[in-house]
């Protein structure tokens, strides 16, 4: 006896499969008939891996207006405003726009987030707010928490040693924001320094590298060579790069074979590069998306992150992976069939390996966590977005919606036409 059989979905590869789940783990796939407690007909419908999101800011989350917007809409002014708002939100505060942020997400099949919390003030409400936002949401969202020196490893007096804090109360990857040293030199050191952190510790690094539209910042060169040295491979991950969209490209061809040696990943939030990048240009604009293809054609893991959602740096956001990929496939022109495709892969799977998951996928033995869309494809899902029917997280039915034919079509068009019209 099963507790939950899916009974008829389409795979992300394209086969029709039924999925049979006992427990919090998935028992076979394939072609089943046998009991269950409960069967979900998801016949017609896309059965995947649940969204991951590898670079987000929960501490910050659902704050939009505090203290006050961003008249500007820039990088600067909006961590100046966080650095405002840091000091008089309190741990509460944090937990519940997080918690709420945290049941969004499900809602939306996201379930697993890496998470920067601020390790800049004394105090460190953020991060004990995090980890208590970990604690209470481990039964159905899986997070990872990032010890991320907004401000700078060296820039203040207890940079590094708050960073130190925040891994021995039990933060699970090593931050870095070489670029917001005071120089060239010191982000360099910074970089040895967190990878040394990292790699003695057996953790995870995740890097804010070279976010910015200046293209001699070139702190992600300084970052594969201390991942090689350290043996760090995919452990590591370079967030942003953005810098890398305003390279030349001599230098360029000789920058992505050092990372794709090193094994590092990478993870360019589109929403929020093109929304901060290029505001000190006049025409043409820059929208400082890194050079994704460049790097997947060289075997470097790449996936989409989310970064914010109403917070100091954007006013708008959904928790929906799924906008992500569909901005991403745009700014970085993915429009062939197999890179529209790719593009859901790299919110799913991509994410998953980034982050380290264990289990994650739908065959025999891995987690039962899988989301059930209203689209045919991988890439009918991207184009339109669709409702998420069912959600499950670790065996449990955790979000749900009523099909009926309102909710299944685009005005005016039924939803047997919008399938017909599915791109393969």
């Amino acid at each position: 006896m099963f507790d939950l059989l899916v009974k008829g979905g389409t795979l992300p590869d394209g086969r029709s499969a039924d999925i049979a789940i006992k427990g919090d783990r998935i028992i076979a796939v394939g072609s089943l008939d046998a009991p269950a407690t409960r069967v979900i007909d998801a016949t017609g419908d896309l059965v995947s891996p649940p969204f991951v999101d590898p670079h987000f800011h929960m501490d910050a989350v659902l704050s939009y207006g505090l203290p006050r917007v961003n008249a500007s809409g820039t990088l600067l002014e909006g961590i100046g405003l966080w650095g405002e708002l840091r000091e008089i939100a309190t741990a509460e505060e944090m937990v519940d726009r997080a918690i709420r942020y945290c049941d969004w997400a499900v809602s939306m099949g996201l379930l697993a987030i890496r998470t920067h919390v601020d390790t800049t003030p004394d105090h460190l409400s953020g991060v004990e707010a995090m980890l208590e936002v970990k604690r209470r949401v481990a039964p159905y969202l899986d997070l990872q928490i990032v010890a991320f020196p907004q401000d700078g490893l060296y820039r203040t007096a207890t940079g590094r040693h708050n960073v130190i804090r925040a891994l021995d109360m039990g933060v699970d990857v090593v931050g870095g924001i070489p670029h917001f040293e005071r120089t060239m030199e010191e982000g360099a050191e910074s970089l040895r320094d967190l990878a040394r952190m990292a790699a003695e510790r057996g953790l995870m690094w995740d890097v804010h590298c070279d976010e910015t539209d200046d293209p001699l910042s070139r702190h992600v060169e300084t970052m594969a060579r201390e991942v090689t040295r350290h043996g760090l491979g995919g452990r590591a991950a370079g967030s942003h790069l953005t810098s890398m969209h305003s390279m030349d490209n001599y230098y360029v061809s000789k920058l992505l074979p050092l990372i794709a040696e090193s094994g590092m990943t990478a993870i360019p939030n589109p929403l929020i590069n093109i929304t901060l990048q290029g505001r000190h240009d006049t025409y043409p604009k820059r929208r400082g998306l890194t050079r994704v293809k460049e790097m997947q054609a060289l075997g470097i893991t790449v996936g989409w992150g989310q970064d914010c959602v109403l917070d100091p740096w954007y006013s708008l956001g959904t928790a929906d992976m799924l906008d992500v990929a569909f901005m991403g496939l745009h700014v970085a022109q993915m429009t062939h069939p197999a890179e529209m495709a790719r593009c859901f892969t790299m919110v799913t799977d991509c994410n998953a390996e980034i982050m380290g998951l264990k289990g994650y996928g739908l065959k025999p033995g891995d987690q039962a966590s899988l989301v059930i869309l209203d689209a045919g494809t991988p890439t009918e899902a991207v184009r339109l977005r669709p409702d998420r029917m069912c959600v499950i997280s670790k065996g449990k039915v955790v979000s749900e919606k009523v099909r009926n034919d309102s909710s299944l079509s685009l005005p005016g068009r039924p939803a047997h036409v919008r399938r017909r019209h599915a791109v393969n």
